[in-house]
């Protein structure tokens, strides 16, 4: 087991984005700021991608260049192709990320193109990446599952995976865009990526449809693996199961490695109260069940 985790916080950025409200710019920067403050090392700040497909991002170039940096703490940025990273880096950006999928349905569907066309779009992204000195983080998605094609194979997680490796990504964040993984599944997933990529290079992206995330994160900490993505109050929804959730919630995340001795130099009560605030501003309940069970103990 690692001693130490590194949680990149994904709410600003993956958690908003679906949201079906416009959620202010100064509630963005807010959060960001806070979320930062609370001890998170690596927070996701935006999109910049278009507002026509994302219309809750349109406000990327303005939240990047509004936030108050903490020294110590990264903001990457996610950057579909060429004109998203031109324009981050016009922002300010000096971290960005990619994203491509294990499965080529999804690529096709989402993308609309296939995995070796995407893998070649980035290519540009890289070179310019090189060229100004900007960190590029990787994102691999239906990692564990398709909506579309079912089962995803690990070797064709570890092709993709290794691919965007190979081109420079310093990190590659291996997403359960369904929530479909097992530990098991997850454990054979991460073996074959391992086999290609130091474990020390990979991060564990798991949504909790299916109410597996926490599993598949003690799993791949078995593993050796000490970077995970979470979303404050579990933010965003999958998209392929109506009212189920996604992205596993930080403060569970958090309140499991506390109770195994691990790690993260993030306040959890302060996450607690983080999550409340943005739940209030978006009218809605918090995904974490860790948040929710402390919130009630204190009113007792």
């Amino acid at each position: 087991m690692p001693k130490s985790v590194k949680i990149v916080e994904v709410g600003p950025r993956d958690g908003l984005q679906n949201e079906p409200g416009e959620v202010p710019t100064a509630a963005k920067v807010e959060l960001i700021e806070r979320l930062a403050d609370a001890g998170l090392p690596a927070v996701e700040a935006t999109a910049f991608v278009s507002p026509k497909w994302v219309p809750q991002m349109a406000d990327h170039a303005e939240v990047l260049q509004r936030i108050r940096r903490k020294p110590g703490v990264s903001y990457p940025v996610l950057t579909p192709n060429l004109k998203g990273f031109e324009a981050a880096r016009a922002a300010g950006a000096i971290e960005v990320a990619v994203f491509g999928a294990a499965s080529e349905a999804f690529s096709k569907k989402n993308i609309n193109c296939s995995i070796a066309e995407s893998l070649e779009r980035f290519s540009e992204v890289f070179s310019q990446a090189k060229q100004h000195n900007i960190a590029v983080r990787g994102y691999v998605s239906c990692v564990l599952g398709c909506p579309y094609q079912g089962e995803v194979k690990p070797a064709e997680v570890a092709a993709v995976a290794g691919a965007l490796f190979d081109m420079g990504c310093y990190e590659i964040s291996l997403g359960d865009t369904i929530g479909v993984g097992t530990p098991g599944r997850t454990r054979a997933m991460l073996e074959a990526c391992a086999r290609r990529i130091p474990l020390d290079k990979l991060a564990g992206h798991y949504h909790d449809t299916y109410g597996q995330a926490l599993a598949n994160i003690y799993a791949s900490l078995e593993m050796g693996v000490a970077t995970f993505d979470a979303s404050v109050a579990g933010l965003g929804g999958c998209p392929y199961a109506a009212g189920a959730s996604g992205n596993v919630a930080t403060e569970d995340v958090v309140y499991l490695l506390n109770g195994m001795g691990i790690e993260t130099g993030v306040d959890l009560d302060r996450l607690v109260e983080i999550g409340q605030w943005i739940c209030a501003i978006l009218k809605r309940e918090s995904s974490s069940k860790a948040a929710r069970a402390l919130a009630a103990t204190r009113k007792r």
